[in-house]
This record gives structure tokens, sequence and C-alpha cells, in this order.
């Protein structure tokens, strides 16, 4: 079902062969900086790493907005916060000065189609596991027949999941429970009926403590010297506490990642073993990032007052794995983004893109698979982001923040200068004519997004 609501009418397209299943891996505030691959020395993700080596990864994928359920929501309808309208991470204590945290969707998002709604429209067997972050999280929705999330706080020993609409408490560790979960969707699928499978992991998000000793042990003398971090900054807001001793809680947060990455292994082998993996498309990808010390901040867009939106908390990993599709070794440098998502997945499985969603992104398939796109359809240089009264324009050298409409405080950055973000140049007359193009460009694309 779509929310409460009876699943659209969706237009089935003819096409020869099987169509692939999709296993898509999302995380929640792990930043592409946090990789192996994409640069990091101190943390160990060896096999995130060997996945971005077997197929293609997006260098340049963004996030729309940094915070778990407007992103998510993003990811999987291609709409963005002023269209769905969660603006924030939804809570049942939100904060109203400084702004944080949402008590519910509007009651027009259960009217939003999902990826899943689309194909399991299509014909395809939908599983969810994990983390849902949208509202109503006990009851199986949007085309998912399957469904296993979280319930209660967040806790990574002995938590409470949801399992087709009904409470339990399970024993072990959460993160290594989701996978088993993911296991039993898989063991019920066959090559007889394509399939789409999410499996949503909290990690790394805190909570720190629950993990099991052996990736604690693995950082246990490791100073992080290279990640670059700083002492706390005046403004930082949430996850302060964690400043304190940065090097301590970045070995916690390390400790965290590992053994998600742990967790690839596991859902290759049960494809394998299905004799799926062939004709499996994997996606690995996070809600957002997080800055662990950087700016002298630890969490995501609201670590700091006004809300941050650094390449660390909007840069998030986008790998795809097509074992004889998508190339090896790939490393493709578009400017991609979060709602982006949706048509890439319609285009590479041959099923209509929703129509009146007023959708602002576009498939990347061709880029994905090698291809060259039409001459008269060049990539774009542009991805945009909007996180409550703060607004987004990144290209391939500069940054723009609008804050309050153009009000600010707003920021401009050279990223090829300065690519850290700690020089603001909004106010330098040497920028105008690139800084006044940029918001041009914000405006344009708040108008396109509008409805």
């Amino acid at each position: 079902m779509l929310g409460g609501l009876a699943v659209p009418a969706l237009a089935r397209k003819e096409r020869t062969g099987p169509r692939p299943n999709l296993v898509l891996i999302v995380t929640d505030g792990l930043g592409a900086w946090m990789l192996g691959c994409g640069g990091n020395r101190e943390i160990r993700t060896p096999n995130l790493d060997q996945l971005a080596q077997a197929g293609a990864r997006f260098e340049k994928h963004f996030a729309c907005t940094p915070a778990s359920s407007p992103s998510l929501a993003t990811l999987y309808t291609g709409r963005v916060p002023r269209q769905h309208g969660i603006q924030d991470f939804l809570t049942g204590e939100p904060v109203e000065n400084p702004p944080q945290g949402q008590a519910a969707p509007p009651p027009a998002f259960r009217n939003e189609v999902f990826v899943s709604d689309i194909l399991s429209g299509n014909g395809y067997e939908c599983g969810f596991v994990g983390a849902w972050h949208l509202g109503d999280d006990q009851t199986p929705q949007h085309g998912f027949r399957f469904w296993s999330t979280l319930a209660g706080p967040l806790v990574y020993q002995n938590p409470q999941l949801n399992w087709n609409g009904k409470t339990t408490t399970e024993s072990g560790y959460l993160t290594e429970l989701l996978s088993a979960k993911a296991g039993a969707f898989l063991e019920q699928q066959t090559r007889a009926k394509p399939f789409f499978l999410t499996v949503s992991y909290p990690n790394p998000h805190p909570p720190y403590d629950g993990h099991p000793a052996r990736y604690y042990d693995m950082y246990a003398k490791a100073g992080f010297e290279t990640t670059g971090w700083e002492p706390a900054a005046a403004n930082a807001l949430r996850g302060r506490e964690f400043l304190a001793d940065t090097v301590v809680n970045s070995r916690k947060a390390a400790a965290a990642i590992t053994a998600l990455d742990d967790q690839i292994p596991q859902l290759l082998a049960k494809l394998s073993q299905r004799g799926l993996r062939e004709n499996t498309v994997i996606v690995f990808t996070s809600s957002s990032g997080f800055l662990l010390g950087r700016h002298g901040l630890w969490s995501g867009g609201l670590a700091s007052n006004p809300i941050n939106i650094y390449d660390e908390v909007v840069g998030a990993p986008m790998i795809w794995h097509w074992l004889g599709h998508v190339p090896p070794q790939s490393v493709r440098p578009e400017m991609v983004s979060t709602y982006d998502f949706v048509p890439t997945v319609c285009d590479l499985l041959d099923v209509p893109v929703p129509a009146g969603r007023n959708l602002c992104g576009r498939s990347y398939l061709p880029l994905l698979l090698g291809k060259p796109l039409p001459k008269k359809s060049p990539w774009r240089h542009t991805v945009f982001g909007q996180y409550r009264n703060t607004e987004m324009a990144r290209d391939t050298r500069f940054k723009l923040v609008l804050r309050n409409n153009g009000a600010g405080p707003n920021e401009f950055f050279d990223l090829d200068d300065d690519p850290r973000e700690k020089v603001n140049h909004y106010e330098d007359p040497k920028y105008t004519n690139d800084r006044d193009q940029m918001t041009r460009a914000i405006e344009g694309w708040r108008r396109t997004t509008a409805g």
C-alpha cells in the first residue's frame, strides 16, 4: 500500500529477458570522506572499498539534505524537502530554538510515490529491513510486503524490532540482526520474480556503545592524526559532548563503521548461495555524512548554529555494483545527487517514472554504464541542497550557501583553493559575478521545485 492509500496505477513496460533485482544498502551518517576509497587512511572499510573497486563510485555524489529523514525521503521519492514536506529528522521531541527535528510528516506525505511503489507495481517483490525514519515505522507501507524495522530508541544490543507490524525484542547485535533479516528475505526469493530489497543500517549513528568488542579493539591506539579534526568551534551545537575527547569518540565511530563494512560480504554471500548474484544490482549509499571533529563540529548539518552544509555532511558515498554490466574500477567525476536516484533506477529497470511528481533529478544510467551522453544533452555541472532555511548550490569549483532566502548569513567558497571551506568569499568583489550566477541558479531551482 501507499501509506494508507491505494497504490496508483503504474503502467508496465515490456522488455526482453529477466529484470535485474535491486539491493539498496543505506547507512546513517557515513560521509564519503570516511571510506578508504574516498581517501581515508585511518578508518578501515576494506569490503566497501572492494565493492567500489569492482563497480562504479561517484566521487561527487551529494545528499540533498544533511539529515536522515528528509534525505531518505528524497532518495526514495526523487522529490526535495519543499515538495515532500519532511524538512528535518523526525522525532517525538523537536526543539524550537534553534529549530531541530520535526514531529511528523505532513498528511500529504502519505501520497508520495516511492521507488518501492513503482517497482511493486511492476512485478517486484519488495522488502525493507532496518531504520525507516519516515514515520509510522511499525506499519508495512509503500509496496513493501516484507517489513522489519527498528522500534523504540536506537540501541545496538538486544534491540526492539517491528516484524510486519508486531514488535519483538531480539537478542544480539543490531547490525548483524538486520543482516540476518535481509538474509531471510533473500531466502524467499527465486529467479522467477524480480525483487527489491532495502537494508537500512543505523551505523555509524550514535550511540557509540554496544558494538562488538573486536571493533573497538581495532582502534584502541588510533590517533586519527590525518582526519582533520579541530578544537570545538564557538558555534558547535548538537554533538558537542563528543568534542570533549574527539580522538576517543573517533575510535568509537570508526568501530561502528568497520562493523557495518563487515556486513557487505554476508549479503553478497547470501545472493551467491541463492544463485541471484549475477542478476542483482547492488547500490550502497548514506543518508548524509558526519563531521567527526572537522570544522570543530561533530555531527551533521545541525552540528552548528546556523545550519552548515559542509561537503563532509552532504558528500555521501554512491557505489553501484552489477557483475558484467557496470564497468569495474569506474570513478565517475560528474555531479550527482540523491534526487537522481529514482530516475536512474527507473531507467535501469525499464519502468516508468511516476507522472505528475515534478522530479528535478535526471537518470545517470549512461554514466554508470560507461556510455556517452547525447551531444545535445550534456551532464549538468551543479547540484542543489536544502535544509530548513538554508539552501546550497555546489558545482565543480564553487559552493554557495544562502540562508533565510538570501538574507543571510551567507557563504561562498572557492573549492579549488579552499577544499575544506575555511574562507568565506561571499562579500569579496572578486567573486561577485560567480556568486550572483549561483544565486540565480538557486532561485531558479527554488521555483522549479515549488510543487
